[in-house]
């Protein structure tokens, strides 16, 4: 029963492992345990080659290590080929900050992929059953899981140089069991899955066993529940794929930049998923800590009336809204201050590119557009040119009294990104004389009789 069971799977999943080499995770509890005997009992049917890998994460002291050797025994009894390596997780715990789930998980996989490519195997096949994927999905529906992470485990999926399967996945926890006894596999028990503790264990314990009652066949939907919601989700992304580029105006490692409109016109569900790929972009990695609230969070701040917001997501990456375009950014930070003097003449590049070129002229002919020209007699010099500060006010001929710098820019339109790198001119008195490009002071039509003028000229490079 439970041998048709796994290869009409194996079929249904068009996963023929003839003439394959295998590497089996194998922990030595039940479910790693029966794959491997399973898979080891299919090697003349299959011709396959099968290798047993077990890593000991040190967290239980000479216990986790008498599982080794119990893994070990049992390999040798069946000539089974075995690897295995002891991993500090504690230690890694103790420098990464990271749980102890995973850590080890990431320890292992690491282990694995180093197997398969040292001996040359196409596949690791892990022992994950039906009920585990139960648990899997409602952990991550609880925690409010995005995407596909919501559709649990897939059945298989690229790993290092090969492919990572699950082929239990279309049995129960009971199934392995019973399949355990029938073979006379006496399989470690890890006393850590009795500790409630750890939130797989409450939901194995307490969840599971009531949904059961309440269907007996609850692990068969669910499987189909996953495999739908997996095809759905990639066909969504593949959409997402196609049409993110038509909102995205800018796009590099560490920033992308969206245009709002754009973005808002396409149909909600590819919103969602759009933001997924510029994380999965920037990110390389997801944080374990991002959720599906913060996209929700994110098209909020894009649907709010208010010209500019931010949000910072974990691990520095900030969204921030300016005007019509939403920057997300990667552990971007903000220009450092600039503060320049010019006593007489010269030229200096600024941090965001442009350049200010100082000099004495004696007619009043020049480039209004790109220059500002002013009396020496006048002002009190050094000129100074530095980045915008709180309370920075200018007065701009025609105004009565001053305004603020920061309204200035909001008027341009000046993305908040921009700001910071925008440079002030003013003299050493600290009036502000001139904001290149946006606006100029009075000081700049209080010309007078003078022998020269002081021109002032800002330009790209």
């Amino acid at each position: 029963m439970l041998d048709q069971k796994i290869k009409n799977y194996l079929k249904e999943k068009g996963l023929t492992l003839k003439g394959q080499k295998v590497l089996v995770g194998v922990s030595g509890g039940p479910d790693s345990l029966a794959l491997l005997y399973y898979l080891w009992s299919k090697r003349t049917e299959w011709d396959i080659a099968v290798m047993a890998a077990h890593v000991d994460h040190m967290f239980r002291g000479e216990e986790s290590l008498q599982e080794a050797k119990f893994v070990e025994s049992f390999c040798i009894d069946k000539s089974i080929p075995f690897v295995m390596r002891s991993i500090n997780v504690p230690q890694v715990i103790e420098k990464t900050g990271k749980n102890s789930q995973t850590a080890a998980r990431e320890c292992r996989y690491l282990f694995f992929k180093e197997m398969m490519e040292e001996h040359g195997f196409d596949y690791l096949a892990l022992g994950h059953h039906g009920d585990d994927q139960v648990e899997t999905i409602l952990m991550r529906l609880t925690r409010g899981s995005k995407g596909k992470a919501r559709a649990g485990m897939p059945f298989a999926r690229p790993f290092g140089k090969g492919q990572l399967f699950r082929p239990f996945l279309c049995l129960e926890r009971q199934e392995i069991e019973e399949f355990c006894s029938e073979n006379k596999l006496d399989p470690r028990r890890d006393p850590s899955n009795e500790k409630e503790v750890y939130s797989r264990n409450r939901y194995r314990k307490h969840v599971i066993p009531f949904l059961k009652k309440e269907n007996r066949h609850v692990t068969r939907h669910f499987q189909r529940f996953s495999e739908e919601l997996q095809e759905d989700e990639r066909f969504l992304m593949e959409l997402a794929g196609e049409v993110w580029n038509t909102a995205v105006k800018t796009k590099n490692d560490n920033e992308i930049i969206v245009d709002i409109d754009a973005f808002l016109s396409l149909a909600i569900s590819l919103q969602r998923r759009c933001i997924h790929l510029i994380l999965n972009y920037l990110y390389k990695n997801i944080p374990a800590s991002l959720s599906a609230i913060h996209t929700d969070k994110i098209i909020t701040l894009l649907k709010s009336p208010h010209s500019s917001g931010n949000i910072d997501l974990p691990e520095g990456l900030n969204v921030v809204k300016s005007y019509r375009s939403v920057h997300f950014q990667l552990n971007f930070s903000q220009e450092e201050t600039f503060y320049y003097e010019i006593s007489k003449t010269g030229e200096l590049l600024l941090p965001n590119g442009h350049y200010i070129k100082v000099e004495y002229i004696k007619s009043r002919i020049f480039d209004d557009t790109e220059s500002i020209l002013l009396n020496p007699d006048v002002i009190s010099l050094p000129l100074i040119i530095r980045n915008r500060r709180n309370g920075d006010r200018i007065t701009v001929k025609g105004m009565n009294g001053t305004k603020k710098v920061k309204s200035i820019f909001m008027d341009e339109k000046v993305s908040i990104q921009k700001r910071n790198a925008w440079p002030i001119v003013t003299d050493s008195d600290n009036n502000i004389l001139w904001i290149p490009g946006l606006k100029k002071s009075i000081y700049s039509y209080d010309l007078g009789n003078s022998d020269c003028y002081l021109l002032i000229t800002y330009k790209k490079q």
